[in-house]
């Protein structure tokens, strides 16, 4: 199999449970909520993603035509001398579109702990290490169990008492930006003040201005 990738960067995790923990991103093209066109976005199942996500033109993106040519690309992006607490983030996108259990043998052969970042809609292969669900507003969830869940919030049709059910280590709680993100963000604070089981989690990485 090959992987179409729009970028690869060493950076911190800016937000969810892992927040502040240096990672290599590698974000896949494609995407089976969103076309990722501006002309599509009214018609599409996601109408407020803010990724990138379209081509393979980004930073040390591509087309991998093997599993380990994808994992030493990712490689190359963590530092020789960090040899520690390797980790990659799996993302897109929508990254389970192409993630398959050879990737997932090889990145684990490079020392990597390996995260998802999905909508939810696919199931994934075995031995991902950390599983973070972002459900979307009419789509169904066919990943039941996780590490994570972490939904943007307010959505109509997804408000968070859906998900309770569900056998998430984390329940967090994600403010949609736009121009209604300070209203959102107030929102979410009162949500989690009253809902102990659920958690703030901010986008730090626009706060510091990284990617």
């Amino acid at each position: 199999m090959s992987y179409a990738v729009k970028e690869i960067f060493y950076t911190l995790q800016g937000e969810g449970r892992q927040a502040g923990r240096a990672a290599v991103f590698c974000r896949f093209a494609g995407c089976n909520l969103w076309s990722g066109r501006e002309a599509d976005r009214l018609k599409a199942v996601c109408q407020f993603c803010d990724t990138d996500f379209v081509g393979t033109d980004g930073d040390s993106g591509g087309r991998f035509a093997t599993c380990d040519d994808l994992a030493r690309a990712v490689e190359a992006k963590w530092s020789p001398s960090l040899a520690q607490r390797r980790f990659v983030v799996l993302t897109g996108g929508e990254p389970l579109l192409q993630i398959d259990p050879p990737l997932i043998d090889a990145l684990h052969d490079k020392g990597f702990e390996i995260a998802v970042e999905t909508n939810g809609t696919l199931t994934p292969p075995p031995g991902i290490d950390w599983v973070c669900v972002s459900p979307k507003s009419g789509t169904e969830i066919a990943i039941k169990t996780g590490n994570e869940l972490k939904l943007v919030f307010p959505q109509v049709g997804a408000e968070p008492q859906r998900f309770e059910a569900l056998a998430f280590d984390h329940f967090l709680l994600q403010p949609m930006d736009g121009p209604d993100r300070a209203s959102n963000t107030q929102d979410a604070v009162a949500y989690c003040l009253a809902n102990p089981r659920w958690q703030l989690s901010l986008q730090t990485h626009k706060q510091l201005g990284i990617r």
